[in-house]
């Protein structure tokens, strides 16, 4: 009955489950540190370390939803870090001209997936393989080891406190309502849900698949490009050969935070504290002795558990609505 009601919460609500294990874990690495977790500091550590993870797992649930993969966002992280810890951005002027640059970046990643996949029927898992490898090997050219300096205005703007309130949190609450309202109460957002759930249904109903298919990739793209701005400010410095880990713990966290990989089902919220929680898995393991080399054996069983419950969920989902 347990069970059954815990599926039942889950096909209503996919990111129920993320929240719920986010708030019990949290509790769990509080009583292993002590009062240093709740602090502003604290707080801001915690969020700095999962919010550039959070927004990248944002930019693969807008293709995620339509039904497809965007393996870009590693070579796109990789090329906007490359670009900001090389092109000498000074200032507050220039931490603004660099956003304006990755989201430009970004953009034009974007829109090639979103031409070759929407229009020209091209697997968008080869076409977004394809940009990463092409992304990664501009950023090497332009640098080819780990160095360059990430502006201050960036570094430290962006990673400290404003008064009590981490400046993390003031970013990631708007975006996320932002991409929320974005994919859920507009036109644009309920054509991606209803591609992912029937394309020939989604098209006969009026959708124009193509385009909004086609501008879910130029989203995603252009989020990527954020995604590399809050890398750049975590680390300070730009890497060309950025960590393809970062790619497999965005999907990771699009999958717990309740998000079908076959398309129609899940939130950015779930695919944001998706993030959050992986972040959490690791400091609650290191705060509790447990060796470095199991944290990816729990991420990854998180991960079948959770595209586990969301089948499960699914399939109850569907028996109520065959039965109504």
């Amino acid at each position: 009955m347990v069970v059954s009601s815990a599926l039942s919460l889950y096909s209503r609500s996919p990111s129920s489950v993320s929240i719920t294990l986010y708030i019990v874990m949290f509790v769990v690495y509080a009583l292993a540190q002590g009062h240093f977790v709740t602090t502003p500091y604290g707080l801001s550590v915690l969020l700095n370390n999962s919010i550039a993870l959070a927004v990248g797992a944002t930019s693969l649930t807008f293709v995620v939803l339509t039904g497809g993969f965007d393996l870009s966002l590693a070579g796109t992280v990789a090329l906007t870090n490359t670009i900001l810890s090389v092109a000498g951005f000074k200032g507050v002027g220039g931490a603004l001209e660099a956003l304006v640059v990755v989201c430009l970046v970004g953009a034009i990643v974007g829109t090639v997936n979103g031409l070759l996949v929407a229009y020209y029927k091209l697997q968008s898992i080869a076409v977004t393989l394809g940009t990463m490898i092409m992304t990664s090997g501009i950023a090497l050219f332009m640098l080819n080891a780990p160095g360059g300096t990430v502006p201050d205005s960036i570094a430290y703007g962006l990673t400290g406190l404003l008064g009590p309130v981490p400046v993390a949190i003031i970013i990631l609450v708007p975006f996320t309502a932002a991409a929320t309202v974005l994919l859920n109460y507009t036109r644009f957002g309920i054509g991606v849900f209803a591609i992912g759930q029937d394309r020939a249904a989604a098209r006969a109903s009026g959708v124009n698949v193509e385009w909004t298919e086609f501008r879910a990739y130029l989203t995603a793209g252009i989020v990527a490009g954020l995604s590399g701005y809050l890398v750049s400010a975590e680390t300070g410095t730009g890497d060309p050969r950025f960590d393809a880990s970062f790619l497999l713990l965005a999907f990771a966290a699009v999958a717990i935070g309740g998000t079908s990989f076959r398309g129609g089902r899940g939130t950015v919220i779930g695919s944001v504290v998706g993030a959050g929680l992986l972040e959490l898995i690791q400091k609650t393991l290191f705060a509790v002795g447990v060796s470095s080399f199991f944290t990816g054996m729990f991420e990854g069983a998180l991960m079948i558990l959770a595209v586990l419950v969301g089948s499960l969920g699914s399939m109850m989902a569907a028996r109520r609505s065959a039965a109504s």
